[in-house]
């Protein structure tokens, strides 16, 4: 009979670190679909408050990226797959189609994403940083 309780408490625990587990995925979708719209329908440089906020401390865009990003709007953005990571990481490959301003050109690039969860914050972080624009350049 004593086992019985102590059974009772590891599910209990299996049943609890499934549905963190659970929460945390949900939380992943929602930065992933709430960073693709900021792109899509706002601006590249909207996606910057996605980023690790150290990193985006230690490395603020200047007002070169910002013009950069502010010729540029996205057309496209396709999740072409995922990449192995930790269970606190996700990597993700988007194509992103980029539409210039100024002469209306189209070109695709490819974004390596990755996505790092903070466990203090309950918050999924980008860690590698804004779509490079400058591929094909």
């Amino acid at each position: 009979m004593r086992l019985r309780p102590l059974l009772v408490l590891a599910l209990v625990a299996v049943l609890l670190a499934g549905c963190a587990t659970d929460r945390r995925a949900d939380a992943l979708q929602k930065t992933l679909d709430d960073y693709s719209t900021a792109l899509r329908w706002d601006s590249i440089v909207a996606g910057a408050t996605f980023i690790e906020p150290k990193l985006r401390r230690e490395h603020p865009l200047s007002k070169f990226e910002i013009a950069r990003y502010a010729q540029l709007r996205v057309a496209s953005y396709e999740v072409q797959g995922t990449l192995p990571g930790t269970p606190d990481t996700y990597r993700q490959v988007v194509r992103i189609g980029l539409i210039n301003r100024n002469t209306q050109t189209v070109r695709d690039i490819t974004d390596k994403q990755t996505w790092r969860w903070d466990a203090k914050d309950k918050q999924w972080w980008l860690v590698s940083g804004l779509p490079d624009v400058t591929q094909g350049d």
